[in-house]
């Protein structure tokens, strides 16, 4: 198929993606082939202080959700920026993937890619505060994703860090 026709045919809104979970138990064929097949979706750059209830509300308009599950710090059990959203089907997900991922959530851009299905332990933080690894190289201040970066936060003076 020439490459004309076959950008004819592709939805890059619904394409996997190249970024892969590098704690995925399995091989990357078995892993591939459960992303273009998955109802589940990961959600990532949501501030700490969005609810369920909003991701539902959000979601749910491109079709209904099975569950979601918020991720958490896995230290402090608060919620660190990111979740699952569960689909009954791969069809709704799939309207989500081209329909919400880059919109507004709690005054955020959010970013959804595919998962390749959502297993107990996945919804902590894998940093080594806790939280998200990006979250600790971070420089810049993000009040909804707790101030500076933890890594920022340690360098900076005690009294600049309790200022906010």
């Amino acid at each position: 198929m020439s490459a004309k026709l076959n950008a004819l045919n592709s939805d890059s809104y619904i394409d996997v993606s190249q970024y892969r979970d590098q704690h995925f138990k399995g091989n990357r064929y078995e892993q591939e082939k459960l992303l273009k097949q998955s109802n589940t979706l990961y959600v990532g750059n949501l501030s700490f202080y969005t609810t369920e209830e909003q991701v539902h509300e959000l979601f749910s308009k491109s079709g209904d959700v099975k569950r979601i599950i918020i991720g958490l710090d896995k230290v402090k059990k608060t919620a660190c920026g990111f979740c699952f959203v569960e689909y009954y089907t791969r069809a709704d997900a799939e309207h989500a993937m081209r329909f919400i991922n880059g919109t507004r959530l709690d005054d955020r851009i959010i970013r959804t890619d595919w998962d390749a299905g959502f297993k107990e332990g996945r919804q902590y933080g894998r940093g080594k505060s806790g939280g998200q690894v990006r979250d600790e190289y971070r420089q810049d201040y993000d009040p909804a994703r707790g101030g500076y970066g933890k890594l920022a936060q340690q360098h900076r003076p005690t009294e600049a860090r309790n200022s906010f």
